[in-house]
């Protein structure tokens, strides 16, 4: 598990199949209950929003991913959310050989930045897997696809949901080496997806330049990775807080991930002109 959710974290969610929510599973999401929910303000991103990446293996294009936030029309325990789609495949001659065609889904709630249902179908190279998880908050526990049940923290976040969290927390006082902390549900387990602020510069990606955020993903080194240092995460320093570029050092190559595309973003982007 350690290595998948690893691998997730250098392409920021970029190698996505077919899923889908049906309205019978949408109106069985709130459960009763008199704790209250938390409260986050987001406004890092919106419905309508759209991020294209381009993957890269080495020197080969292996693979493009798309992610998608839209607004849920229906509310969960009267609380406005999003339904935000990670969707990828393989590329080129990176499709031949190893096939990738992936779908992730997740119910986020708009209001206390959390997922409700999480929803994974993946498909890489012959290996399947498919997820529906169910997080009831009022209660803190995550219940799978087979019906087990897990107790976990308020407010943990799923594999997809992890990413758009991040883009609220406010990083404008982050000092070198400080490290924050998103606790996930990923594969049946509990996982602290830890990010090491490594400061702020000017990054190129697809031929532009940004003011960027950089971030080291806290790695365990020896199984994939030589130094901790060899993931690197680049995200726009403005109020979207989107991922730019990522770039992973392993031991079999490099992968680098980077933005080809955006729309309908929150605010201005960080572009220098």
């Amino acid at each position: 598990m350690k290595t998948k959710f690893l691998l997730l974290a250098i392409v920021s969610v970029v190698l996505f199949s077919a899923f889908g929510l049906s309205d019978q599973e949408i109106n069985t999401i709130g459960e009763p209950s008199n704790k209250p929910l938390r409260n986050i303000e987001v406004n890092a991103f919106k419905p309508g929003e759209v991020l294209e990446y381009r993957l890269h293996y080495g020197v080969i294009n292996a693979g493009v991913a798309k992610l998608e936030v839209n607004k849920l029309d229906k509310k969960i325990d009267g609380r406005e959310a999003f339904h935000i789609v990670g969707t990828g495949k393989s590329t080129g001659a990176f499709d031949w050989f190893f096939k990738v065609r992936d779908r992730y889904e997740t119910i986020f709630d708009a209001e206390g930045a959390f997922p409700w249902v999480f929803l994974r179908d993946v498909n890489e190279g012959g290996y399947k897997i498919k997820q529906n998880y169910k997080f009831v908050q009022k209660q803190n526990k995550v219940i799978n696809e087979k019906g087990a049940e897990f107790q976990t923290p308020e407010g943990v976040q799923d594999m997809l949901s992890s990413f758009y969290f991040a883009r609220t927390i406010d990083f404008t006082k982050a000092k070198n080496g400080e490290i924050f902390t998103i606790w996930s549900f990923v594969d049946d387990e509990l996982w602290p997806l830890k990010i090491k602020f490594a400061g702020r510069e000017t990054v190129k990606v697809s031929g532009k330049k940004y003011k960027a955020m950089k971030f080291h993903p806290v790695i365990q080194t020896g199984r994939l990775f030589k130094n901790e240092t060899d993931v690197s995460v680049w995200i726009s320093d403005d109020t979207n807080k989107i991922p730019l570029l990522a770039e992973g050092k392993i031991l079999v190559g490099s992968v680098k991930m980077e933005l080809t595309n955006y729309q309908n973003l929150a605010g201005p982007i960080s572009k220098v002109n």
